[in-house]
């Protein structure tokens, strides 16, 4: 555990240097590097409890320039610790929850967050807090293998703030990050139905591209399972289904290089791509054509 403790000034040419560093800084726009009362933070330990919430609040905002965001939120931290019910306990709170997000440690961003939340819930910075508690779910699943509850958390939380805050800058990049979140389920989907399919596994593999087309259809995923649908169907002999899928691309994605293959997989064993059958494809055919599907 960091020790709870701020540097104050030693010796004359080390604060005369320290000055000299916040006037450069200050010219860049910075302008604090730790400044206390008496200046600059230097070396000699003191308690923290001895510097005022403005101070350390100073000071956090120090160590999240200089890229040590695990020193930030300690300091962050200490401020709420030592300072409950001030104001800078409030804007600490918030910037403890960012530096834990930029420290990649989500879980305790993510309570840093729901404290925020809980406390001011009609706070101006409520919807950011709510935003990043949404990011510390989304910002582990750019991986397709990682484990999809973290996925389906946080097309949660960031429906939360879509629906709270729709109006905010944090709810319209919630909108493109749920999206994206949602295509990563398809893609997870598709990944597991291509293994069923490489490996003869037809009927598995049906089941996973049907969760895609029925479940996942506005995603970017939806031609290629369509397609996928295709291949399997044949494979199993079941032709009104595979012509089945084959007029849902046409009628939908015939631009795609997905209709062009089942085009020429189709018509290549003399077959029409039309609905045909009875089956789930056919209904969704059915509810496409009406103009309730895509």
């Amino acid at each position: 555990m960091k020790k709870a403790y701020i540097a104050n000034g030693p010796s004359r040419k080390r604060a005369a240097l320290a000055l000299a560093m916040i006037a450069t800084l200050s010219a860049c726009g910075g302008g604090f590097l730790g400044q206390s009362a008496n200046g600059i933070f230097v070396q000699n330990e003191e308690p923290l409890g001895n510097y005022t919430p403005a101070q350390i609040f100073e000071r956090g905002e120090f160590e999240l320039q200089n890229n040590r965001a695990d020193d930030a939120a300690f300091y962050f931290g200490e401020i709420e610790r030592l300072y409950p019910y001030s104001e800078f306990a409030k804007r600490a709170l918030i910037m403890q929850a960012f530096a834990f997000h930029s420290d990649k440690e989500y879980p305790d961003s993510r309570s840093a967050a729901q404290r925020f939340i809980d406390f001011y819930p009609d706070d101006d910075d409520a919807a950011y807090a709510q935003y990043l508690l949404a990011l510390s779910y989304y910002d582990q699943i750019d991986e397709v293998g990682r484990d999809q509850g973290l996925t389906f958390q946080a097309l949660q939380s960031l429906r939360e703030v879509i629906e709270r805050y729709p109006n905010s800058e944090y709810g319209k990049s919630s909108i493109l990050k749920f999206d994206l979140a949602f295509d990563h389920l398809a893609s997870k989907e598709m990944e597991i139905g291509r293994y069923y399919l490489r490996r003869d596994n037809y009927a598995s593999s049906i089941n996973r591209f049907r969760v895609v087309v029925e479940d996942f259809q506005t995603t970017s995923h939806t031609p290629e399972a369509l397609h996928r649908l295709v291949e399997a169907y044949l494979s199993l002999g079941l032709i009104n289904e595979a012509q089945t899928a084959g007029a849902i691309l046409g009628y939908n994605f015939q631009s795609t290089e997905w209709y062009e293959d089942s085009y020429k997989l189709l018509t290549g064993k003399g077959l029409e791509l039309k609905a045909s059958g009875d089956g789930w494809l056919r209904q969704i055919y059915r509810q496409m054509i009406k103009g309730r599907w895509l």
